[in-house]
């Protein structure tokens, strides 16, 4: 790809000519992560209404730190928030647009730690106990990064065991933090995951929400993926028993098609645990003497100054299509992908991990050579080769993108995802055929 593209940068400029067909360059090289022939992540497609708020974005180039500057754009965040805050379940609260989901994760874990110990601000973990947080063996990286990040330490991350299903299971929950007392430590922070990124996994809410009120810890729902069901009035109920969370990430720019980045940090909390948490106050920003309301310059609820108004797409988006509309997304693709999995069944050398609670859609596909044989280790051995040969090959062919993981003690096996409403059951299919066609003779 190097040798394909003039990378270096020079001392003098280009012309115009020459800057398009760079522009060209990097769209024909580059992944269209737009196509319905990408299920590689947890986002694809793109909306043109969505897109239209990104170009407003961008063109206004502004930060949403105070009214001052971006008034239009900080009571369209407030209203958007407010309005996820309703489909958790609360009626109140707080929240903040984050640079994606992990750092989402993150501000809970900080929020959680200043709640529990306020000193925690100015002293940092100096003068606290050993601390513990817990989360499932499915939970996202994130989890582990902002244990690093904010001194925490992974190793006072616990992963609690997972059912077969790769759910939390909350009586194993409760042993490990009776583990970590007895050990000396002190929990304060469980995270639940609202549909794990490899299995499409929803922790059993209402359950992880009684151990940890018996232990006043803070619960965080990582929903980043499983969040858009709430606009389903069928798929909802896998969320049940989020209103009891004290906070939720939800990323709006995987399942909604907001594009990238758009990350909702929402907080039970109204009595401004966000902004003493991370504010300092800058006084050539948040001056007090204003002539508007200051409590509309909500920037120092984020540890970001600069900050991209991702609020504004979706609230865009929202307005084109309603609630309605969102909910609409969620259910063709729940829908898609149970078309995909009925036809999956049909073929012979299509092998479900499990039945897919979601939208993760996970098999392995056994070519011919390696149908009929015992379920050795020398069998599951050459089956982990499988996916990765065929993701080789279509990536050079240029057909289609989907990703594929090893799990636990699960060799390679591909991971299905759809999330663009401009997939059709032809694009199913050809999905189908072309796994088949790029495996057959592996």
């Amino acid at each position: 790809l190097r040798e394909l593209l003039d990378l270096e940068l020079r001392s003098d400029g280009e012309g115009r000519d020459q800057l398009l067909q760079r522009c060209r360059d990097v769209l024909r090289l580059s992944v269209r992560t737009g196509h319905p022939r990408f299920f590689n992540q947890l986002f694809s497609g793109l909306d043109h209404h969505a897109l239209a708020g990104r170009f407003l974005t961008e063109t206004l180039n502004t930060s949403p730190y105070t009214y001052e500057v971006a008034p239009v754009l900080v009571l369209m965040e407030e209203q958007v928030l407010a309005k996820l805050r309703e489909l958790v379940g609360w009626s109140s609260g707080d929240g903040i647009f984050a640079p994606g989901g992990s750092m989402s994760n993150m501000l809970a874990m900080n929020v959680a730690r200043f709640q529990r110990f306020p000193e925690s601000r100015s002293r940092g973990n100096w003068g606290l106990p050993r601390l513990g947080l817990f989360a499932s063996q499915e939970s996202h990286y994130s989890i582990l990064k902002g244990a690093a990040l904010l001194g925490i330490g992974t190793d006072n991350v616990h992963l609690v065991r997972t059912d077969e299903r790769g759910k939390m299971i909350p009586e194993e929950l409760e042993k490990e933090i009776q583990r970590v007392k007895a050990e000396g430590s002190e929990p304060f922070f469980v995270c639940a995951t609202s549909g794990t990124t490899v299995l499409g996994a929803f922790d059993p809410l209402d359950a992880i929400a009684d151990v940890c009120a018996r232990h006043g810890l803070w619960l965080h729902v990582d929903a980043a993926w499983g969040g858009s069901a709430l606009l389903s009035p069928q798929l909802r109920h896998l969320l049940a028993g989020i209103h009891r969370s004290d906070s939720v990430t939800w990323n709006p720019h995987k399942l909604l098609i907001v594009g990238l980045q758009c990350s909702a940090f929402l907080l039970r909390d109204s009595s401004g645990l966000l902004q003493r948490c991370h504010g300092v106050g800058a006084t050539y920003l948040f001056q007090r003497d204003k002539f508007y309301d200051v409590s509309l310059d909500t920037g120092d609820k984020s540890p970001q100054c600069g900050r991209r108004a991702d609020g504004l797409k979706l609230w865009i988006l929202w307005k084109a299509v309603g609630t309605r509309g969102l909910g609409w997304r969620v259910e063709r693709a729940f829908a898609a992908t149970r078309y995909l999995l009925e036809q999956l069944k049909r073929r012979e050398g299509f092998q479900l991990v499990m039945e897919p609670e979601f939208l993760n859609l996970c098999f392995w596909f056994i070519p011919p050579s390696l149908r009929g044989q015992d379920s050795s280790p020398e069998f599951w051995d050459k089956l982990g080769k499988v996916a990765p040969a065929i993701k080789e090959k279509m990536v050079r062919r240029g057909s289609m993108m989907v990703g594929y993981q090893p799990h636990g003690s699960r060799v390679n096996f591909f991971r299905q995802i759809i999330t663009n409403p401009a997939v059709t059951c032809q694009d199913l299919d050809f999905f189908l055929d072309e796994i088949q066609e790029l495996g057959w003779d592996l």
